[in-house]
């Protein structure tokens, strides 16, 4: 529990204080423009203060503070990968996450759950003995089950014999996990601004200045700035930001749509993964049911919602969950996610000198801003990649050395 809840509830009259300080005019130089005010930026500015001593930082957000894709996904927590070099990178987040109320004194809500990928054929039951291997070698904790455990673990959870897709099996990762996204944003965002970071909204990035190589400086619709170093981290237009700095970036844009039901009283522990039919499904803290299904197979710069969606996503939910047929659908929205070949992100250095990139991060980005943000934070200050983000380099597809997470996020998730 974070201290600070603790103490308002002990409290009789508890002193109320403003959650972010006045937003101060744009100076005209920054050690660090950070472009992108979503979880994955705020939580670099954070770092970069308090491990590294640089606070002469300037996040830059075009619309509300975390209002892009960290306002836009499901906050399921996991590290149950494929690739060693994702399973790695996935754990040191989760232990992160783990900690983080307390550090940030910030309630996110994080509930352990556990997490269920279903298998519905020999293939896929194949496919989850293997990232359960990996798991192991790695020590995170993930093991391949069967109907009679899996119906312990989830008793709700259809597993007839009578229907289109039978259940054989799971990969159960019992560190799986649920957390408040707005609650991971804001955290990391008031404890960056206590150390005087500066978080600018309503601030697009219009450009930027490079000079032989070098950028130096960034322009705005609210003025230019100079700057020593820039991190890209935003969602959904990563190619296009990176397309103002010239260079390219092996993404495309994808939207991705989900939905929450009417608020039930809770039923649904385990997050609920199906990569077979390209579902999944958990329970809010609230009762909602929080449910999606894969991203679309085509590349559009839309976050529109489509009957579409939600026709083949209960087809699909309902065959594992009858008796929730009746319940109503109270919101539906997408996001556009960043996709790259091998369902890995780019993170570390681009061709343009002291400007770095986190991008790429598909639906999987929510469950890396702990990890994500040391890391970058790392980098910029010290010039060098950590070994934990160096398999995630622009330059691997130059080198076609990729990251093949796809059997390990085929929903998104």
């Amino acid at each position: 529990m974070p201290l600070s809840l603790l103490k308002y509830g002990l409290t009789k009259q508890p002193k109320l204080q403003r959650h972010f300080p006045p937003t101060p005019e744009l100076k005209n130089s920054y050690d660090v423009v950070i472009v992108g005010g979503g979880g994955h930026g705020l939580a670099a500015a954070y770092y970069l203060a308090k491990n590294w001593g640089i606070t002469n930082v300037a996040v830059l957000e075009k619309s509300y503070l975390a209002g892009g894709n960290t306002a836009r996904n499901t906050t399921i927590v996991r590290s149950n990968y494929l690739t060693p070099e994702g399973v790695q990178f996935y754990d040191e987040s989760v232990k992160l996450f783990q900690n983080l109320s307390n550090e940030l004194d910030y309630n996110i809500l994080y509930s352990e759950r556990g997490h269920l990928t279903l298998a519905h054929t020999d293939a896929a039951v194949r496919t989850a003995r293997w990232r359960a291997e990996v798991n192991k070698h790695l020590g995170v904790d993930s093991e391949l089950i069967y109907p009679d455990e899996i119906a312990r673990l989830c008793p709700q959870l259809n597993l007839g014999d009578d229907v289109r897709y039978p259940i054989l099996g799971a990969l159960y990762h019992p560190p799986g996990a649920l957390a408040r996204h707005d609650g991971v944003a804001w955290g990391y965002a008031r404890r960056a601004a206590e150390y005087g970071v500066e978080i600018h909204t309503q601030t697009e990035v219009t450009g930027f200045d490079i000079e032989k190589g070098k950028v130096v400086g960034v322009k705005t619709n609210r003025g230019n700035i100079q700057c020593g170093k820039v991190l890209q981290a935003v969602a959904g237009m990563s190619s296009e930001v990176a397309r103002m700095a010239d260079f390219k970036l092996p993404i495309k844009t994808i939207p991705l749509q989900a939905c929450v039901s009417e608020a039930v009283k809770p039923f649904l522990d385990p997050i609920i993964v199906s990569g077979s039919l390209h579902v999944y499904v958990s329970q809010s803290s609230r009762g909602e049911l929080v449910m999606g299904a894969s991203a679309e197979a085509y590349p559009l710069y839309s976050t529109r919602s489509t009957l579409e969606f939600k026709e083949e996503l209960m087809m699909h939910l309902l065959e594992m969950f009858p008796f929730v047929g009746k319940l109503r659908v109270l919101r539906q929205w997408a996001g556009m996610t960043d996709m790259t070949p091998d369902f890995s992100p780019v993170m570390g250095l681009t061709p343009i000198e002291n400007y770095y990139i986190d991008a790429g991060w598909g639906t999987w980005g929510f469950k890396a801003t702990p990890v994500c943000g040391k890391r970058m934070a790392e980098t910029i200050a010290t010039g060098k990649i950590p070994d934990l983000i160096k398999p995630f380099e622009l330059e691997r597809f130059y080198r076609n050395e990729q990251v093949g997470e796809r059997g390990a996020a085929s929903v998104g998730h």
